[in-house]
């Protein structure tokens, strides 16, 4: 592995089409960024296109298969403990979908090398609304779950349900990982929080957020129902000294 041990950590579930064009995306960034992908034993040709394409990087793609469908907040969690367990310093996430610009990946761990955060997150909200693509009924549900997260838990975020960032190793360190309830979209609140509460700095870079081509979405009626009342579960946690 080279400096500064860079990793990104990214869940797939049938992701065929993306990941073929994702994977190069990512070889190509300065700095021989490693990837690790989860994928949860997903039905397409994920998972083959991932191995087809891992020698063509010797070391630098990771692949960890899991037997059935189990969530994206524990995919993470697996994810973030194989990047500590192997030293990387810089450790971002994103989504599968190409919905994230991977140019933007050194712009994050830039930010977090420079202290401009110990998390620091690709926003969506931060300079008014950067979204293509997407329908309005979906702007107005991230948006107002945004507006909700903020007002319950206080957290300095415009974007809290954002999936792209990068974490100092430090941070996740401190957060005890096997205490990480959520497991949809509410997860990346939740890991928000946690690291706020924990004293680290969170900040946000700006960046452009186009809706995916090919697949479908994983949000789902659970998942929105998780994030409604995992903002409140996060709040009474702390306020009893159980976070």
């Amino acid at each position: 592995m080279t400096d500064p041990k860079t990793i990104v950590v990214i869940p797939t579930y049938e992701e065929e089409e993306n990941v073929r064009l994702l994977i190069p995306r990512l070889m190509q960034l300065r700095g021989c960024v490693h990837v690790l992908f989860v994928d949860d034993s997903s039905p397409d040709g994920t998972r083959e296109i991932i191995r087809e394409q891992a020698p063509k990087y010797p070391g630098r793609i990771h692949l960890i298969e899991r037997p059935s469908k189990q969530g994206l907040g524990s995919a993470y969690v697996a994810g973030f403990a194989f990047a500590l367990r192997h030293d990387y310093v810089y450790i971002c996430e994103m989504d599968a979908d190409m919905s994230h610009d991977p140019n933007d990946v050194p712009r994050l761990v830039e930010a977090v090398a420079q202290g401009i955060g110990d998390v620091v997150i690709g926003s969506r909200y931060q300079n008014g609304i950067s979204i293509i693509n997407w329908p309005l009924s979906r702007l107005i549900l991230s948006y107002s779950a945004n507006v909700y997260a903020r007002w319950v838990t206080g957290l300095p975020v415009r974007d809290t349900t954002a999936g792209f960032k990068c974490f100092h190793r430090k941070v996740l360190e401190s957060i005890p990982l096997n205490r990480v309830k959520s497991n949809g979209y509410s997860f990346q609140i939740e890991l928000h929080y946690r690291a706020w509460k924990a004293g680290f700095k969170v900040s946000e870079l700006s960046i452009i957020f186009r809706d995916r081509q090919f697949g479908k979405s994983k949000i789902s009626k659970p998942i929105i129902l998780e994030a409604v009342w995992m903002v409140w579960a996060l709040k009474f946690r702390h306020f009893f000294n159980r976070l």
